[in-house]
């Protein structure tokens, strides 16, 4: 198939959370046809609520400095689904994409004739069995995987990872994955294995309890984050945050991650944790490793600036635990400064606990859409929202949306983008395209006259 072609039958499956899975089985069994190429390679696999994709874009970074050719599998993707598969911070090429991708749909084809499977794979699972196959043809040496969602029954978890991380729990897919801490973090502990240690950066009490018990079950080792006097971070300006970290007795002074956010000290402390096991186990990661893959990590669409009069940031916090450490960030690098909010979400969504978070940051509200089935339109967002006394209009084009925000802000002003990682897509696909003006609105020529 061509590469166009591929993302043709991508779009047929629908979105990724459309196919019920009830085991691994299916994954497994074309990954068995295809010569178990996720067994090519050592792994590090990271589940959690939020932070996941930043502690792996940071793992990965990391692991590249110390020269291991390292693949990364992350999602969702924000324009490109070759996004999601990268070698070293280089996307997979479109070639290279349609030739893996068309192994793997033959492959699920084959066995679904044939009776072997009684579904073809899933959206998710064909670029999970993708992105095994395009880093054993590669040759990769490390490979760093994201769950798409929980941990248990998510197709990522068919390796035997040398490194597991939980980067915390929060409500969030409850309808797949529970209603409470507890049974979404026994989701997200299936993907501590026997032998293999587990860092976790859990915070919620009931979390932490199921995780160590997993641990205590199979009989591996488990660090929580939560345990270790790391002293409080410090202002690096812009946002960012500068750290020290100690564990086994090695101490790393002055960690400074790339990206903004005091929150994102957690996830790059778990990253360092991560490291440090592996190092543990015989993986050559010096501390100029270590403090050079979180200068360099790049993870977009989190707390991205787009432009800087006004600030334009991006950012797809897209569930409670996310919004409140939005609206903390907010609060502290830009409580003296005026906030447009242009918000869009997924109808599955916390509308009502995000926007009483969120949306008493703004002067004013743009509530906007996107072109994806799960998406709410902006009527329902407006019915569920509490606006309180804050401005708020509709436009259903997140392009016009986001333009007229900016046009309304003096240069000093902020206005944030936010609710949806597809917001934040198409806002950035719009930007790559030319098809986004953020500079002024021009005078009419009436007024200079």
């Amino acid at each position: 198939m061509t590469y166009l072609e591929c993302l043709d039958h991508l779009s047929e499956l629908g979105h990724e959370l459309r196919a019920v899975k009830y085991n691994l089985d299916t994954v497994r069994s074309a990954l068995d046809e295809l010569g178990n190429p996720e067994r090519s390679y050592p792994a590090a696999i990271i589940a959690g609520t939020n932070g996941k994709g930043s502690t792996c874009a940071m793992l990965a970074s990391i692991l590249e400095r110390a020269g291991y050719l390292t693949g990364l599998y992350t999602s969702p993707h924000l324009v490109r689904v070759n996004e999601r598969i990268s070698i070293s911070s280089r996307e997979i090429p479109d070639e290279e994409f349609a030739a893996a991708f068309t192994e793997a749909w033959e492959t699920s084809n084959k066995l679904r004739d044939r009776g072997v499977i009684g579904r073809g794979l899933s959206y998710f699972e064909l670029l999970t069995a993708t992105a095994f196959l395009h880093f054993a043809r590669a040759r990769i040496e490390f490979a760093v995987l994201e769950v798409g969602m929980g941990g248990r029954l998510d197709a990522t978890n068919v390796v035997e990872p040398r490194v597991a991380v939980i980067t915390n729990v929060a409500l969030d897919h409850e309808e797949f994955l529970g209603s409470t801490h507890a049974s979404i973090a026994r989701e997200k502990a299936g993907v501590i294995k026997a032998r293999h240690p587990v860092v976790s950066g859990c915070e919620h009490p009931e979390a932490r309890e199921v995780i160590r018990q997993r641990c205590v079950e199979a009989g591996t080792e488990l660090l929580e984050l939560s345990g270790l006097a790391v002293p409080k971070p410090v202002s690096g300006g812009g946002g960012r945050f500068i750290f020290d970290f100690a564990l086994d007795g090695h101490s790393f002074l002055n960690l400074a991650p790339s990206l903004a956010g005091r929150f994102q000290v957690k996830n790059a402390a778990a990253a360092v944790a991560a490291a440090c096991k592996l190092r543990q186990q015989g993986y050559s990661i010096s501390r100029a490793a270590i403090s050079e893959g979180l200068r360099e990590a790049r993870w977009p669409g989190r707390l991205q600036a787009l432009h800087h009069r006004p600030l334009v940031l991006l950012d797809g916090g897209h569930n409670p635990a996310a919004a409140e450490e939005l609206a903390e960030f907010m609060r502290e690098q830009f409580g003296q400064r005026r906030v447009r909010l242009v918000y869009a979400s997924m109808r599955d969504k916390s509308i009502e606990r995000i926007s009483q978070t969120l949306f008493p940051l703004a002067a004013e509200i743009y509530v906007t859409a996107t072109a994806v089935e799960r998406a709410a339109s902006p009527e329902e967002i407006r019915a569920r929202a509490g606006f309180g006394s804050v401005p708020a209009s509709i436009d259903s084009d997140p392009v016009n949306a986001l333009e007229r925000a900016c046009w309304a802000s003096a240069d000093d002003d902020v206005v944030l983008v936010t609710g949806s990682l597809y917001l934040v897509g198409a806002i950035l696909q719009a930007y790559q395209e030319g098809r986004l003006s953020l500079e002024p609105k021009p005078e009419p020529l009436h007024a200079k006259q």
